[in-house]
């Protein structure tokens, strides 16, 4: 099974890798790939806090604005490069996740979740106060336009995502912060530093936020400044999460698959009511489904194995 699931999934990264080159690897469905990559690197970073640790971030989306806006701004108004551009954002974001995370991780449950929606609509409003016009691309980074490297880059953020979330998995410090999502004090009991996995885990949300709004930045010829910092961002990210599996690495993957495909194949075809029917499937797969799909693949490979039939061998 183990051997299975390895070998597919490196035929999957090797036709994602290849999938520009090939005929039909149309604009139209790399635009597609490239909204999925992002939305999933986004989903992902905010499950390292809100799955692993068990912190519920409303605010998360502040930290993918931070990153979009310092990586654009590095890379049309200053000239740099758009790779060290869209680290110095990353590091931007974990940085002031850093500064807000001491006063924020000591409120608990719904005083956080609320303290950090208070402070993205706080950084939006100033924001769009500060820069109140859309940003396009100048002529020349626009006669150059190509949306492959938009691709690729999206596609490593969200490979760096991932690759960090299944190490945090299996590490002694995701451990760490599973203990402390399960019980805190259970875990500060037996010497888990509850503060110290929460900040960590709150920087690297942040830090892999930031990366996934780079990539937004560099993908978009034009947008509004404040429009990275609204609250869509961060409800998008747990509705994802919470539909493919919180707290799994896995379940942000899966759930962009279903959020994108589904909101397009709907919006395309119910125009005026898709919203209202998406809800109804949101709500009718956290009802059905509390573990997300990440749990019905779960039961199915359960009903695969026959009865006393040991998974060693």
């Amino acid at each position: 099974m183990l051997n299975w699931r390895t070998g597919a999934i490196l035929l999957l990264v090797v036709a994602l890798i290849a999938l520009p080159q090939l005929p039909f690897g149309e604009k139209d469905l790399l635009t597609l790939l490239i909204s999925l990559f992002i939305l999933a690197a986004l989903s992902s970073s905010w499950n390292i806090l809100g799955g692993f640790v068990g912190h519920i971030n409303l605010g998360h989306g502040a930290f993918f604005g931070i990153g979009s806006l310092v990586t654009r701004s590095l890379w049309l108004d200053q000239g740099w490069h758009i790779l060290a551009a869209l680290a110095v954002g990353g590091v931007v974001a974990a940085i002031v996740a850093l500064i807000v995370g001491a006063p924020a991780l000591r409120l608990r449950g719904t005083y956080f979740a609320i303290g950090t929606l208070a402070l993205a609509e706080a950084m939006r409003l100033t924001v769009g106060n500060v820069l109140p016009r859309v940003s396009r691309l100048p002529g020349p980074e626009l006669r150059v336009y190509d949306i492959e490297p938009r691709y690729y880059l999206a596609l490593v953020v969200l490979a760096l995502i991932v690759g960090v979330s299944v190490w945090l998995s299996r590490s002694r410090i995701g451990l760490g912060m599973m203990a402390v999502r399960e019980d805190e004090e259970a875990a500060r009991s037996l010497g888990v530093n509850v503060f110290l996995h929460s900040m960590l885990a709150f920087v690297l949300s942040a830090f892999f936020a930031g990366l996934a709004g780079g990539a937004f930045a560099f993908f978009h010829v034009g947008y509004y400044p404040n429009y990275t910092f609204g609250p869509v961002w961060t409800f998008d990210a747990v509705i994802v999460t919470y539909v493919g599996g919180v707290g799994t690495v896995a379940g942000p993957l899966l759930g962009a698959i279903f959020f994108v495909l589904i909101r397009d194949v709907l919006a395309a075809n119910l125009v005026n009511i898709h919203l209202i029917i998406f809800g109804i499937l949101f709500i009718a797969i956290v009802l059905l489904l509390p573990g997300g799909f990440v749990e019905l693949l779960k039961r199915r490979g359960q009903r695969l194995i026959p009865a006393g039939a040991s998974t060693e061998h």
